[in-house]
């Protein structure tokens, strides 16, 4: 398929799934139901950390944590005392526990206290930089300044360690991302959707392949770049939009 084409197919699967029915059965569904802008972003933060697993379940645990956070997920992250975050004792999904959870809580905390998710990534973008790693590294850095279990440290992923940060770049293109679909909010306006980089998986990895535009057979950092670059040269200014694309046909039974 030659270059033009695969843009114009790439194009039409995008603007096929990037539609409002895909929130109901996407992760993405649980900061849809707030409309104050810190609980978009710390319940889409949370729902995307803990995305692995069957869509349904990773929605009931998502929803679950925020019920734990009195459904008001950024007055909890300020305001919880030691004994408030009890409520988060018994939450459990796959490997992310009450534990992790708390330590969560205060992480964010130290974080809104210095200006927010938002702004720590401004802060971290490097001039020049095509993507936002700087940002990711900065976000794990100061995440785990406070104490916290050696155990907790494998749900932030560490792309100078090769992970291919699939959760928090899907995070960052809930936040980033703008197109009046009605999908992504688009809420960090001062963050350049044409940095994102691919929420690479075992679905968009695979259709990736098959449509020949990724090499690479690990799905891993490397991976996520390579696919990430290849995306730009269809869209040099919204290249993750074509993650429904991908996503939407590999979780739909693929090219055949």
């Amino acid at each position: 398929m030659k270059d033009h084409e695969m843009k114009e197919f790439l194009d039409e699967q995008a603007s096929k799934y990037n539609a409002m029915d895909f929130i109901e059965l996407d992760p993405i569904l649980i900061p849809h139901s707030f409309s104050k802008r810190e609980d978009i972003e710390i319940s889409a933060f949370f729902s995307a950390i803990i995305a692995w697993g069957q869509r349904p379940s990773i929605i009931k645990n998502a929803r679950s944590l925020m019920e734990r956070m009195e459904g008001t997920p950024h007055d909890f992250i300020m305001n919880a005392s030691e004994k408030d975050l009890k409520n988060l004792d018994g939450f459990v999904h796959r490997t992310f526990n009450a534990e992790d959870a708390k330590h969560f809580v205060r992480a964010l905390r130290a974080i809104y206290q210095s200006g927010g998710l938002e702004h720590l990534f401004l802060e971290a973008s490097k001039k020049g930089e095509r993507n936002y790693k700087s940002g990711l590294n900065s976000l794990r850095d100061t995440f785990f300044q406070l104490p916290h279990e050696q155990r907790t440290q494998k749900h932030i992923a560490n792309p100078e360690k090769g992970s291919s940060a699939k959760r928090l770049n899907m995070f960052l293109r809930w936040m980033v991302r703008k197109d009046k679909r009605g999908v992504d909010f688009g809420l960090w306006d001062q963050l350049s959707p044409s940095k994102l980089l691919l929420p690479l998986d075992v679905h968009t990895g695979n259709i990736s392949r098959e449509l020949g535009l990724l090499q690479r057979k690990q799905n891993d950092w490397k991976a996520v770049i390579e696919i990430s670059e290849r995306l730009r040269d269809f869209d040099p200014i919204d290249p993750i939009k074509y993650d429904f694309a991908l996503f939407g046909i590999g979780v739909n039974g693929g090219l055949a």
